[in-house]
């Protein structure tokens, strides 16, 4: 940290920003440099990683460090970097293609593991840079270049993914509320141990509006439910929904058919059931829940713990010599 007053400026740089007019990447860039400067960890100790795909130009308009790596291994690169260099500020771009498709395994074992490490996770439901195919993401259904009559896959929940491989904060935002998404990331990047934050973005030429019903000004209070610790899970334009306990599971309910604020559920981030709960709701039935899901303050993470162990072990053997290394054990001349 630093007691300078940085400013969005401190982290943009003098790169033509190069994404398609209307595109959420651009709300979702400006969101992030605002909030790492209200971090305030200087550019030079932040490093963003990012794979391939839209999302992924994200280092080139960063004024931080960073690396635009390969296809779903940011998680590798960033790993291996975070351990050379803890005091870093780490954050990882990727997209639902790159993330959860040729990712999906790197992205499961980075949040397994719990690295100190933050990923905005763009979640349009299609790929963007190669030219609208359907992603893990997509619905059911859904007309691209490579499913010309419907895709007939199950997609993806990246909520359910992530808390099935232990994510110890889950967070979901939007790129119409730069706000919200400012406040979310502030809050990741507090919390010790992997952060993932899906963002729901909008890919204006290849899936217009798939996320509408929920980002959309007009009607996202009627769709969504904003969540806030130790506060009723109320929404709806005038206040008159929420959500209730009932057989095990989540309900729906609105305050005009005799029911209370005081009834409804209040959001804990650290209750196991609440949070799987909120990852089940189905957007096609269900008000979204937009906020942080979950929050688990408990786990370890391995970066520390890496840390740790190679002190422990200088402190039992001594700092060591490569060169004892290398002359250790049967040695030959040649």
């Amino acid at each position: 940290m630093t007691d300078k007053k940085l400013t969005k400026k401190d982290f943009s740089n003098d790169q033509a920003v190069k994404w398609c007019p209307g595109c959420g990447d651009y709300a979702i860039l400006s969101a992030t440099q605002m909030a790492m400067a209200q971090i305030g960890v200087e550019p030079h100790n932040v490093a963003v990683i990012s794979g391939i795909g839209c999302s992924s130009r994200f280092p080139y308009y960063m004024g931080s460090y960073g690396m635009h790596s390969i296809h779903g291994r940011a998680p590798a690169v960033a790993t291996g970097l975070k351990l050379h260099n803890p005091d870093l500020s780490v954050w990882i771009i990727t997209g639902d293609g790159d993330g959860l498709s040729i990712g999906g395994n790197h992205l499961a074992h980075i949040i397994r593991r719990n690295m100190n490490v933050n990923i905005i996770l763009f979640n349009n439901e299609i790929y963007g840079l190669t030219k609208g195919q359907y992603s893990p993401t997509s619905k059911p259904g859904l007309t691209t270049k490579s499913t010309p009559y419907g895709s007939l896959d199950r997609p993806f929940s990246p909520a359910r993914f992530a808390l099935g491989c232990g994510s110890t904060f889950y967070a979901r935002t939007i790129d119409t509320d730069p706000k919200h998404m400012i406040e979310v990331f502030k809050e990741a990047n507090a919390h010790e141990g992997t952060s993932v934050i899906e963002v729901y973005q909008n890919c204006v030429i290849f899936n217009d509006k798939v996320h509408d019903k929920y980002t959309n000004r007009k009607t996202r209070d009627e769709n969504s439910v904003r969540l806030e610790a130790g506060k009723p899970m109320i929404f709806g334009a005038e206040k008159d929904k929420g959500f209730i306990f009932e057989d095990f599971n989540l309900k729906e309910v609105e305050l005009k058919d005799g029911y209370t604020e005081e009834q409804l559920v209040k959001h804990d981030p650290t209750n196991q059931g609440l949070v799987h709960m909120l990852a089940n709701l189905s957007p096609e039935t269900s008000a979204v829940p937009i906020g942080v899901l979950k929050k688990d303050l408990t786990a370890h993470t391995y970066d520390s713990s890496f840390q740790a162990q190679i002190q422990s072990q200088k402190d039992a053997k001594g700092p060591g010599s490569m060169k004892d290394l290398l002359m250790s054990g049967e040695t030959w001349s040649v």
